[in-house]
């Protein structure tokens, strides 16, 4: 490659390099606020159709707890995806629930709504952001400095 500086081969990797901090930092945005959005999808479905139970904890998690409850005809439901919203519930406590008669698997803790994730996804947006700014400002810093340090070198005879 005569002819070529270091500048010129090195400035494809760099502005690569951009594009992933940048394509990286969206699509984690995106997904939060897709997951608030579901969230909210999931409560007006609940809404719509809704019916009220009191269930049991059968265990307990930040993100996923598992419970069981009988609906008005007698069925026991236990979803497989837990309940939505599911923090502070506690082993073996009885809890108040809303769930989707048309659907008894999509069910939440009763007074939670999507609400409640906009917290948390704001917080992984700003975070994500937080990490991703400094890093596309060091990229563009050492790319400046690299294309400063050859243009010295070109110059000097």
């Amino acid at each position: 490659m005569v002819g070529v500086t270091s500048t010129e081969t090195t400035a494809p990797v760099f502005r690569r390099l951009r594009t992933v901090i940048l394509v990286v930092a969206i699509a984690v945005s995106a997904l939060a606020v897709l997951l608030v959005l579901a969230a909210w999808r999931d409560d007006i479905r609940i809404s719509s159709d809704e019916g009220v139970a009191t269930a049991e904890v059968l265990s307990a998690g930040r993100l996923r707890s598992a419970i069981s409850f009988i609906t008005p005809d007698g069925n026991t439901v236990n979803p497989p995806l837990g309940v939505l919203y599911p923090t502070n519930l506690t082993v073996g406590q009885h809890i108040n629930v809303e769930y989707s008669r048309s659907d008894p698997n999509l069910v939440r803790v009763a007074g939670r709504d999507a609400r409640v994730a906009i917290i948390p996804a704001a917080s992984v947006i700003v975070v994500t952001w937080a990490l991703a700014l400094p890093a596309l400002w060091l990229v563009r810093r050492i790319e400046r400095r690299r294309r400063q340090a050859s243009a010295g070198l070109a110059r000097t005879p």
